[in-house]
């Protein structure tokens, strides 16, 4: 006879496979029809608010792995934040000016910006970054990131570019802002002025060259016959040389040599004597530096004089202690050649290209003229050596071609003014990890004067008017004026009118007794526009508030977003736009290597998500130490896809079994559970606990780890396996399976809300299989609270000392098993000897032991010699002399004692019975 009818087996429509390639889109879409942001916030209306602001991406492209996982980080937290107490509204944001627009626009669409209006080219750069912006968003939707997708932040919307202004306005007004001509980072390929953050370092080979200096005037304390020896790895500064620069506090020699006398470091003569290949030389003289101030020399290329200067920044570290100085070429240079009244010569134009201020290299590109320029040295006999070297050289982060320092007129930020208030307000801050801190205060406190200014034509223009004396006007009048533009007509209407019809009506200045007026051509850097979205979003949106409570992006954004952010809101606030700060690494191949093509190790967050699913995804990103760079392979996501996949089938097991389960009629109170049940009811109180404050504090491996490891030991390996022989096998209505139900309910719902910002998916479809929950969806519940079970201390001791008997037992079975005594546990009869009184007290309390042990009969004994010892007690694992039910597949002495069931156990048979 078959049994298999008779059988309370597990029924759920919850499938086994999750197949979230085609279910996700189907979900996606029923949230967006269903409004479930705007029903997540009218929940939570009221509550204290939470703000997460989102770090704008650039609207250019496809999301690549870097993207997947800062903006899963950030569901992450604002969707437990709205499950936790809080108001939190997610408003996600782009960046959408700036060159690589122009660029693609250049390459992509074939336009000749130079030969288009400028107006006509900025609504086609609109265009592009709106289309561009659109191909994202819907990326972004499939990872599952819920957000307020219809009414983003966008930086070339009217209404942020006219809070930029007053940004601008404000920190003018405050007197940070001004103009002035000195060097900065310059991108030939781009053609453009660039801030630090805009910089990134790759090796490049360059020349090494050591030229002499012939002496003109040694000023009293030089003959006049010796040169200074200078080295540069920028043989096309030489045409901009007005000065060299020694330590005032450094011991200068005067060395004889076969080729001439030199004036050097002493600390670098034998490193110097080396290179330029001196056979034989003798120290004819010794001077300090400050000595040897004023002293002239003769320009190696032109009919001019170069100073000797003195400078601090003079190290003996590297070259010769005589430093070529080109003020118009180089930061320390401007400020040191600005003491000694020289000019920041820049013979170089915006193309990186010679002028006629260079004469015999006009019209050279500056790398090419290295080879010219070190030509003509050699022939005038003041070239000494030329080598190569590759060291690391600053490059355009965009066009990933080098930079060059040029002396050109820009308007700057004067973060110096303002420095102190700005470290003060960075130790204010909660930064995660910790080390955040000193790395943003290092890089204020070392960081120059911010250039604002770019000359480019997609973006913010710089709101300044020019007087016809050449004044620059920014009054309070012409930043409203200008703003209230901008946001009635949008920043393209500072290119479609004349200065005269952007300024106020009837506006006068003294500057301009004609009444006539100019406009600044030049764009705000794209940082600035970034920079400024705690006034353009924050303070702008009804919905958000300033400071925001987190800010999270990638570790290169303590130089970028964190960094002008800062540096705009203490300028006009006098405090820091965000309260906390969270920062990941960068995503790497399996193998610790960057993501390239020419490595063909890109992994695209769409493709990962149209084989596995974006719950695979997000799961793979909880799993990650995101504060240090983090790796992801197929191999990788294989393993995260093995995790899910237990997951997904211990809750489908739990659901399974609450199959006949009605919460409101058949839960048993807390105290009438069994103690099995309230101990596992324990377990997962201290699971909420543990998963409750990762959230809290970010630590979403900790919270992978924590629900992984539940579920494979507490639930699969334990709580689940022994139930079987009660959910299956009892009466429906027993008191022993209802118990088992309960806490079985209890567990899939808070695990359900646990995981509900991870993997958001995932939840949703297992809380609609849920029996008896209220809410419509998971996102509209609060996550559960750890709490106190009715004689916790006492069970958790008892059974915790059970499951340390019980891995004794298993061991021995598992010998047991590989001496062939016994194939399956259930043919095992265990004989337990406890080696302590406790012990033995503890397993005879424990009813129904052998079910616990997945044994047919377990007997505890206080002596019996066969008994093998373990840690806590001695076992010994027999083949059960019973019979096997053929029900419940016990073996029992019990089977063929009952005449109408003669192959059950007396269990099974009492069952059928009733």
């Amino acid at each position: 006879m078959s049994y298999k009818d008779t059988l309370l087996m597990p029924k759920t429509e919850f499938p086994m496979r999750g197949n979230l390639p085609n279910r996700e889109p189907e979900m996606q879409q029923k949230w967006e029809d269903e409004a479930i942001y705007e029903k997540v916030q009218e929940r939570t209306e009221g509550r204290p608010l939470f703000v997460l602001h989102d770090g704008p991406p650039y609207a250019n492209g496809d999301l690549h792995m870097g993207h997947a996982l800062n903006k899963v980080l950030k569901d992450f937290i604002v969707r437990y934040k709205s499950m936790a107490g809080f108001h939190a509204p997610y408003v996600p944001g782009w960046d959408t000016h700036g060159l690589p627009i122009e660029v693609a626009l250049t390459k992509k669409k074939k336009i000749n910006r130079k030969e288009v209006p400028v107006p006509e080219f900025r609504e086609m750069c609109k265009q592009y970054a709106l289309e561009q912006l659109d191909n994202q968003r819907t990326q972004f939707k499939q990872l599952g990131v819920r957000g307020d997708w219809d009414n983003p932040y966008i930086t070339l919307n009217p209404s942020f570019e006219a809070q930029q202004i007053r940004v601008f306005g404000e920190m003018a007004k405050a007197g940070y802002i001004y103009k002035g001509k000195k060097p900065v980072y310059w991108s030939p390929s781009s053609e453009s002025a660039l801030a630090e953050a805009e910089i990134e370092y790759h090796d490049k080979k360059s020349p090494s060259i050591y030229v002499a200096f012939d002496v003109t005037n040694g000023n009293g304390v030089l003959n006049g016959d010796e040169k200074f020896v200078i080295w540069t790895t920028t043989p096309w500064t030489i045409p901009a040389n007005l000065a060299i620069a020694v330590h005032p506090d450094l011991d200068y020699v005067v060395v004889s040599t076969d080729q001439g006398n030199f004036v050097i470091a002493e600390d670098l003569l034998e490193e110097v004597a080396e290179k330029v290949e001196w056979q034989e030389y003798s120290i004819r003289s010794r001077h300090k530096g400050k000595d040897l101030e004023y002293a002239k020399t003769q320009h190696p290329l032109y009919d001019r004089e170069s100073l000797i200067i003195l400078g601090d920044h003079v190290t003996t570290e590297s070259g010769t202690g005589c430093v070529h100085t080109a003020p118009g070429h180089g930061e320390e240079d401007y400020w040191i050649g600005k003491t000694y009244g020289l000019d920041a010569l820049c013979p170089v134009d915006e193309k990186g290209v010679f002028t006629e201020e260079a004469p015999g290299f006009a019209g050279e590109f500056y790398d090419k003229a290295n080879k010219s320029i070190t030509e003509q040295l050699n022939e005038n006999g003041a070239l000494l050596k030329l080598e190569f070297m590759t060291h690391s050289y600053p490059h355009d982060w965009r066009t990933k071609k080098p930079t060059i320092f040029r002396a050109t007129s820009q308007w700057f930020a004067s973060v110096s003014d303002f420095r102190n208030d700005l470290l003060d307000a960075i130790e204010k801050v909660d930064w995660h990890p910790h080390w955040g801190e000193t790395r943003m205060y290092n890089m204020v406190r070392d960081r120059e004067d911010w250039c604002i200014s770019r000359q480019r034509v997609w973006g913010v223009p710089i709101p300044v008017f020019y007087a016809e004396n050449g004044e620059a006007i920014i009054t309070d009048e012409t930043i409203a004026h200008v703003s209230d533009l901008f946001r009635e007509h949008g920043s393209n209407i500072w290119f479609e009118r004349d200065a005269n019809d952007l300024l106020p009506e009837g506006f006068t200045h003294l500057g301009s007794p004609n009444g006539e007026f100019t406009k600044e051509t030049d764009i705000m850097d794209v940082w600035f526009d970034s920079g400024s979205t705690h006034q353009g979003v924050l303070q702008e949106r009804e919905d958000l508030s300033r400071p925001a409570d987190l800010y999270l992006e990638g570790s290169d954004q303590y130089r970028g977003w964190f960094n002008s952010s800062l540096t705009t809101a203490v300028a006009i606030t006098g405090e820091s736009p965000y309260k906390g700060i969270l920062s990941h690494g960068f995503t790497l191949d399996g193998d610790g290597r960057k993501m390239s093509k020419s490595l063909g190790n890109v992994m695209v967050p769409s493709k990962i998500m149209k084989q596995l699913g974006a719950d695979i995804l997000r799961l793979w990103v909880a799993s990650s130490d995101y504060g240090a760079d983090v790796r992801v392979s197929n191999e990788i996501l294989k393993q995260v896809s093995e995790v899910y996949r237990k997951i997904r089938n211990t809750m489908r097991f739990v659901l399974g079994n609450l199959h006949d389960f009605d919460p409101s009629i058949h839960r048993v109170a807390e105290e009438d559970l069994e103690e099995v049940d309230r101990y596992m009811l324990i377990r997962l109180q201290e699971t909420v606990a543990k998963v409750r404050k990762a959230y809290d504090n970010y630590e979403f491996a900790t919270i992978y780890h924590t629900i992984n490891n539940f579920c494979t030991v507490d639930l699969s390996s334990f709580y689940l396996d022994f139930a079987k022989d009660v959910l299956y096998i009892e009466k429906q209505d027993s008191h022993r399976r209802r118990s088992i139900q309960t806490v079985y309910h209890e567990i899939v719902v808070s695990l359900t809300q646990l995981l509900s910002p991870i993997l958001a998916h995932t939840a949703d479809e297992l809380w609609q299989h849920i029996p008896g929950v209220e809410a419509e969806n998971v996102q509209l519940t609060d996550m559960p609270d750890a709490r106190h079970v009715v004689g916790e201390e006492d069970t958790k001791a008892k059974w915790q000392q059970l499951m340390a008997v019980r891995e004794d037992v298993l061991k021995a079975l598992e010998a047991a098993r590989d001496d062939k005594v016994i194939g399956k546990s259930l043919e095992a009869h265990v004989t337990i000897v406890p080696k302590d009184e406790q012990t033995r007290d503890l397993l005879e309390s424990v009813d129904h032991l052998h079910q616990y042990l997945i044994v047919s009969e377990a007997s505890v004994v206080e002596h019996y010699d066969p008994a093998k010892a373990y840690e806590h007690v001695s076992v010994a694992v027999d083949r059960h002399e019973g019979e096997t039910c053929q029900r419940c597949w016990v073996s029992s002495h019990s089977v063929g004692q009952h005449s109408d069931y003669p192959d059950l156990c007396d269990r099974c048979a009492d069952v059928l019975s009733s």
